[in-house]
């Protein structure tokens, strides 16, 4: 499929499906979708009427236009009230669209939407993400990969010309999106902790980071025992990754991306029971998904910032080598933990990696991970909790997800609540009291963080969608990865 910008008048505008954008309350046709209307013979107005349409944001309606007209359908999309337009809401209705148009069997399909804040740029942008994102599928585990029917080629975005860049940039992010989707998506007998390293080698390959991973030796010389604790009852070994792109010439910020890496979850000797959701720990990996997949898209834009991208990534598995409730780990800056509950482990791989982040002079690190079954409680399946002590970070990080349309709320993190956190025999405990459960997780995280402001992000709820969604389908949506790379990118303005 291209998607390419096209100065052609509507009026003369031909294809198999031509999409018009229109706001709720103000469906009168007037100006040039009058003319457009009196062209095809009422059928615009018709539409609208027959169908009550009120313009409300994502609703769509289409119709089929008389043989001979050069337009073989017409879709209309809700933009919602004029003074409410938001990015997103091109790129939800942008979604919209192609997926009407996918189902009409439309090859050539055209858009005439408004603009966003004048920005014909970042509007663009935000249709070719929309596009691109619903129109996303993953047939790699189907027997019949090929699949049927009519596809669109060509999406035609009408009055935009010249913003060929934003086009590039848009696919640059999904591109990083999709292969978040990929890696969360597959199961874990696919992605386990040695092909999530080749993915991270083969990204620096294409690119040109740098790349390094650390075996056990190397981790257990840097003391990294909690990580390592985490990984010790699985056949397969760990992979300590770190990918950096550095721009050309002296960065304007250097900031690490930090993603919890666990490939699956079984809940170590706290197995996870019936009920569990134990068939679906393959999505424990999902914050280093999203970190590879900002890595992919950051390698491309080349912000003038430099990035680390950092996951310990293991399996948490049961083996005569497992660790038990009760065992004390030390992690790399010396702290003891007692491990009550083995099931809680994602903290304990990110600790080892944000001590080795700490370490490497940055202006900001954001760890995300499907942390915390407590901030879904708290929050829904849709919208990540940011927690962080720095309200800078957290107003880029608010900043980024408004933009990228990814949703984030910041919750708070109530200091007195790592008293819950506290262990007789060694620093502290891995799990706290079952009140504040995300709390007390960020407040883990926290003991790990000495010199760089950090902000840690809990997906645990968007990084899978049960049902179409906006521009997600059902299954992995590669949730993060927009919000990084726009966080970095405004890093280097």
């Amino acid at each position: 499929m291209t998607i390419q910008l096209s100065d052609k008048p509507l009026l003369e505008w031909a294809g198999d499906s031509l999409a018009i954008g229109l706001f709720e309350d103000a469906v009168e046709l007037t100006g040039e979708l009058a003319t457009l209307d009196q062209k095809f013979s009422g059928v615009l107005k018709e539409l609208i009427t027959e169908e009550e349409f009120k313009g409300k944001a994502n609703s769509a309606i289409f119709t089929r236009v008389n043989a001979d007209s050069p337009v073989r359908k017409l879709i209309i999309v809700g933009l919602g009230k004029p003074d409410a337009l938001k990015l997103d809401t091109l790129r939800r209705a942008a979604a919209a669209v192609a997926r009407v148009g996918k189902k009409q069997k439309s090859k050539i399909l055209g858009f005439s939407f408004p603009l966003w804040n004048n920005d014909p740029a970042a509007s663009a942008q935000a249709i070719a993400e929309g596009v691109e994102l619903a129109l996303y599928q993953d047939i790699r585990f189907k027997s019949e990969p090929e699949e049927k029917g009519s596809q669109i080629e060509t999406i035609d975005l009408l009055g935009f010309g010249g913003q060929e860049a934003a086009i590039t940039r848009a696919n640059q992010i999904v591109s990083g999106v999709n292969l978040a989707r990929q890696l969360v998506a597959a199961p874990a007998n696919a992605v386990t902790p040695i092909t999530l390293a080749e993915t991270a080698q083969a990204i620096a390959k294409e690119y040109g980071l740098q790349v390094e991973i650390l075996e056990k030796e190397d981790c257990e010389k840097l003391g990294m025992g909690a990580f390592l604790g985490v990984a010790q009852a699985s056949e397969l070994p760990p992979k300590f990754i770190h990918l950096t792109y550095k721009p050309e010439g002296t960065p304007k910020k250097k900031l690490a991306i930090i993603g919890k890496g666990v490939t699956f979850d079984s809940g170590g000797l706290n197995i996870k029971g019936a009920g569990s959701g134990i068939e679906t720990m393959k999505m424990d990996m999902g914050g280093a998904a999203a970190t590879l997949g900002a890595a992919k898209a950051i390698a491309q834009i080349k912000p003038n910032v430099e990035v680390h991208f950092i996951s310990a990534v293991a399996e948490n598995m049961i083996s005569g080598r497992a660790m038990h409730p009760g065992d004390i780990l030390t992690a790399s800056n010396g702290k003891t933990i007692e491990v009550n509950n083995t099931d809680a482990e994602g903290r304990l791989t990110l600790a080892d990696a944000l001590v080795y982040a700490d370490k490497l002079g940055l202006d900001a690190i954001v760890d995300l991970a499907t942390l915390t079954g407590a901030n879904v409680i708290a929050l829904g399946d849709d919208i990540a909790g940011l927690y962080t002590p720095d309200d800078a970070v957290a107003s880029q990080i608010e900043k980024a997800a408004q933009s990228s349309g990814e949703k984030i709320w910041r919750m708070p993190m109530e200091e007195k609540y790592f008293e819950g956190l506290k262990s007789g025999i060694a620093d502290m405990k891995n799990t706290g009291p079952r009140p504040g459960g995300a709390i007390t997780a960020s407040l883990f995280l926290k003991q790990f963080v000495k010199e760089t402001p950090w902000a840690h992000l809990d997906i645990a709820g968007p990084v899978w969608a049960d049902k179409e969604n906006g521009y997600n389908s059902a299954g992995a949506t590669g949730y993060g990865v927009r919000t990084l790379v726009d966080w970095v990118l405004g890093a280097g303005e």
